[in-house]
Order: structure tokens, then C-alpha cells, then sequence
């Protein structure tokens, strides 16, 4: 078994850019390979086994590997590793479960005799899962639901090649059996569906390996992930003689009575981020709680604002605590007649978007970030929330185009989605982020990056990275308030990106920790 990882190690990644494909943009990306620039076949199997077999012997040094192989191309993968493996001095067996046999031209001479599981799992030190790739969909059925019940009972480590056999390596559904692995080498970049729970949580850690694919065309991924390296190059940097005024006021319209706090975390949010001035819009109610709680915000009356009170404002952050009545209705319409000020909108005023579709027309072209989570996704689209959770990208995809705005779709993964771009995915942070107050946090955040002149989309994908880092960073495991990420934000935006996988070896592309 390996060590698990350092919650304050973040993710490795060898690029700012990384892809994020579907099963059907990695067909395309391997049929350009193939056709397009003469990369023969079996070079790539050679390529991804042997990445695979250096990635056992790293992680699982002794013992004696099986390789579970299937018909297709996956299991001409693990073959070539099983075959590595041998060359490199390990006992090794293979259990073959397709109908078709493998080539035997990718033993080259190894005199391989196909072994039982019955016979073979008994004492070994690690199971390499090649039955099903990419383009595999549905329920495993046969004897490859039968060798995939037999791995997850085998009472070892399984190393899954491109993703666990069973699992949809597009929408991360595993609607049979499907293979818990505790590493996932993966080849070219990470896959749609290893992101995606139940996918993710059945992947384990998560490498992926370069072996020989050219360089993506830039419309060949409809997702990117965002990475340390990609977050800190877009952060506009700080002038030697910046003032307050330089840095960008955020106000932040949010808390009606008695919810005091979402108006607290999402100021606090946005001053940890870098705000110059952060100007917190209440109910007279809650102004003692405000200034207590946090002193160097502003504070305007919320029932006393009048026309041209966001006037120097660099962006608003409307909706935390707001509440949907009809106060909250005017007060949001009011705001949208506010010229030019980039919104976010968020919570209660996503509610009240989604209800009163007059509102995005009076908000007009300026720069719009929308954060719903799933629910208020649903009321957004008027779909069922299982509708959103089983395919967030598309939800998230539709929502920016009937917007026309950023949409920063919250979940695991988050997403940032806006019309014309790639989706950016972003896989920071743990489950601890699971409280209560962390989206008033993040949409700070994101108020903070509008505010220093950032594009909407650019905005969003930085603030899920910092505020995911800083959720790392606080290490408060499942004890994490979201004043302790708020708190952790300084130090996540003073990082210096250092990718270094702990693996030590050629060619990672990405080195994730399993979800926790």
C-alpha cells in the first residue's frame, strides 16, 4: 500500500495547459496520432505500457504483478506492461478475459502462458486492471464482471490503465461492477469521467502519462483543468506604488436580517483576496455585527441606498443571505440599473434571476459571474437537480450560453464555464469545503479578481484554485470553517508553483491525490 498523500501537497501538474477529454475527443486525439501524423499503433501501446509498468514499479517495488487483460487496445496496454515488468526482473502472470487473444507480436518473445485468477490472485502484490478502455459504456457484464468482482475481492492494490474497468470515462458513471483502484494511470491527459463522482472516487490517484500523442489542437478539449501554474500567470501583478484605489473597491450586497454572517465571509473573502476596499451593503439591523465582525469594511444602509450608491466600485458581489422577497427583488433590479459595475451574483440573487428573466436584460453586456450550486442551477435551466448532477458540464455549458455570462457551476469538480471557451475544472480543495459559508468566501473571491480588471472567466477559474489551495492550506480536515479558508487565502496567493511529482519520473502530465 502506498503512503497517502501530504494534504498540503497540491496536485502536481507538468503544464499550465492540461486537457480534460472526453471519450470521444480522446478517439479523435488518437485517431490524429495515428492517421494524421503517422504515429504508428502499436508505438503508442508500447509508450503507454511501459509508462504504466514504471509507474508500478515506483509505487509497488516487490512482489508479484498480475495483469488483467481484455481484447481491446487497454489490454494490449497492460500486456506490454506486464511484458516490461518481466524484462525488469518481476514475477509476473496474466489473466486473460477476452473472447478475441491478444497480439502476440507485443510479447516479443516472452513465452507468456495465460494464468486463472483463481490461481494467480492468491499472494499478489498488485493487480494491473487493462479489461476496459476508453470507449467502453454500460454495465460490464459476463466474464468481465466476473473478473472485476474478483479483482475488488483480491485484498490488493489494483493499478487501473486510462481509467477503472466499469467506469464511463465520460460521465464518470459506473452503472454495473466497476474497478476500485488505488492508482489510475491514465494516457495523453485525465479523462472527463475520472473527474466526475462516482468516477473519482473510484480512481484513486490519478496519473496521467505523456507517451508520444501530438500537441492538442486548441479546439480538441472542451475542458481544461486549472492549474497552480495556469491561477498565479493570470493574477495581475501588483504595482510598487499601488494604493487602495489601484487594488478595486468591491461592494458587497448580501445579509439580510439575521444573516449578518454571509455578508461578513463574503467581504472577508474579497479583502483576503486583495480587494483595496471592500464596502459591505446590510440591513441597518445587522450594521453592529458588520463592523464588529469585520472593521476594515465599509458600511452602507441597505434600506436607505440611493440611485449611483455602487459609484466607485470596481465590481459587486449581489446575493449571499439576500433573501427573495420582494425588497430583495427591487433592491437587485436596482443593481442592474447601476451602469458598467462587473456582478456577481450568487445564492439568493441567482434564485431571483432564474424567477425574473427581465433581470438579465437590465443587467446588460457588462462582465457577469453566476455561482449557483446544483440547486440553484436547476431553478436556473428548470431542470431536476439530478438532471444537473448527472451531467454538470452540460448544465453548466447550457446556463453560460442562455446568459451569456461565466457561469462557476459548484460541485466536485467545480466548473467555470463561459461561451466560446473551454470549460475549466477545477479539482482543489477536499470535502471539508462542505460547510456552509465557503460559496459567500469564494464569491468574494471572485468579486476581489473582477475588481483588479480580470475577464469574468478568468476570474472564476483563479478563485476556485486559490480558494481550493487555501482550503488545503488551512488544514483543518473536516473541522474547516470557511473563516479559516478566507484566512489561508494570503498564503495561497504568495506560492511559488514548483511542480515536482513525488513519482520522480518522465512524462507526468498530472500527479492528483486520491479525493478526499
Amino acid at each position: 500500500m502506498t503512503d497517502p498523500p501530504d494534504p498540503l501537497d497540491p496536485p502536481f501538474f507538468a503544464a499550465a495547459r492540461v486537457p480534460v477529454l472526453t471519450a470521444a475527443e480522446m478517439r479523435a486525439w488518437d485517431q490524429q496520432a495515428i492517421e494524421a501524423r503517422g504515429v504508428p499503433e502499436r508505438v503508442l501501446m508500447e509508450s503507454a505500457g511501459r509508462a504504466a509498468a514504471a509507474v508500478v514499479q515506483r509505487l509497488y517495488p516487490s512482489g508479484r504483478v498480475v495483469a488483467v487483460t481484455g481484447s481491446g487496445n487497454n489490454g494490449g496496454d497492460a500486456l506490454v506492461a506486464a511484458r516490461t515488468l518481466w524484462m525488469w526482473g518481476r514475477e509476473v502472470a496474466v489473466v486473460h478475459v477476452g473472447s478475441r487473444p491478444l497480439d502476440g507480436a507485443l510479447l516479443h518473445g516472452w513465452e507468456m502462458k495465460p494464468a486463472q485468477a483463481a490461481d494467480a490472485f492468491p499472494g499478489a502484490a498488485v493487480l494491473i486492471d487493462g479489461l476496459l478502455g476508453t470507449g467502453a459504456s454500460g454495465a460490464p457484464s459476463g466474464a468481465y464482471a466476473d473478473a472485476i468482482a474478483a479483482m475488488n475481492g483480491a485484498g490488493c492494490p489494483v493499478v487501473a490503465l486510462d481509467g477503472p474497468s466499469g467506469v464511463d470515462l465520460t460521465t464518470g458513471a459506473a452503472p454495473g461492477g466497476a474497478v476500485r483502484a488505488e492508482v489510475t494511470v491514465t494516457f495523453g491527459a485525465p479523462k472527463r469521467g475520472l473527474l466526475l463522482f462516482p468516477g473519482r472516487g473510484l480512481a484513486g490517484r490519478i496519473v496521467a502519462v505523456e507517451i508520444g500523442f501530438p500537441r492538442l489542437a486548441e479546439d480538441g478539449a472542451s475542458a481544461r483543468l486549472i492549474t497552480s501554474a495556469w491561477a498565479h500567470s493570470i493574477l495581475p501583478p501588483v504595482p510598487a506604488n499601488a494604493h487602495k484605489g489601484t487594488m478595486g473597491k468591491v461592494s458587497v450586497v448580501a445579509g439580510r436580517r439575521g444573516m449578518a454572517g454571509a455578508a461578513v465571509l463574503a467581504g472577508l473573502g474579497a479583502l483576503r483576496a486583495g480587494a483595496g476596499m471592500a464596502s459591505l451593503v446590510s440591513p441597518a439591523a445587522n450594521r453592529e455585527i458588520l463592523q464588529t465582525a469585520l472593521p476594515e469594511a465599509l458600511y452602507v444602509d441597505r434600506d436607505n441606498v440611493e440611485p449611483g450608491f455602487l459609484a466607485g466600485s470596481k465590481s459587486a458581489v449581489v446575493g449571499p443571505g439576500m433573501g427573495t422577497d420582494g425588497e430583495a427583488l427591487d433592491l437587485l433590479r436596482a443593481i442592474a440599473r447601476e451602469s458598467g459595475v462587473p456582478l456577481v451574483l450568487d445564492a439568493d440573487a441567482v434564485t431571483l434571476l432564474a424567477a425574473h428573466s427581465d433581470l438579465r436584460d437590465a443587467i446588460g453586456d457588462r462582465p457577469l459571474v453566476l455561482t449557483p450550486h446544483p440547486g440553484e442551477m436547476s431553478r436556473l435551466l428548470s431542470i431536476p437537480v439530478d438532471e444537473v448532477t448527472a451531467d454538470p458540464f452540460g448544465a453548466a455549458a447550457r446556463a453560460a450560453e442562455r446568459f451569456t455570462c461565466t457561469v462557476l457551476l459548484k460541485g466536485a469538480p467545480s466548473l467555470a464555464a463561459t461561451p466560446g471557451r473551454a470549460t475549466r475544472v477545477s479539482v482543489g480543495g477536499h470535502s471539508g469545503l462542505a460547510t456552509g459559508g465557503n460559496g459567500d468566501v469564494l464569491s468574494g473571491v471572485v468579486g476581489a479578481f473582477l475588481a483588479r480588471g480580470m475577464e469574468p472567466s478568468d476570474a472564476a477559474g483563479a478563485a476556485l484554485w486559490f480558494a481550493g489551495r487555501a482550503a488545503e492550506l488551512a488544514g483543518r480536515g473536516r473541522g474547516l470553517l470557511p473563516r479559516d479558508v478566507a484566512d489561508a487565502l494570503p498564503a495561497a496567493l504568495l506560492e511559488v508553483p514548483a511542480p515536482e511529482s513525488a513519482l520522480g519520473l518522465p512524462g507526468i502530465v498530472l500527479d492528483l491525490p486520491p479525493a478526499r
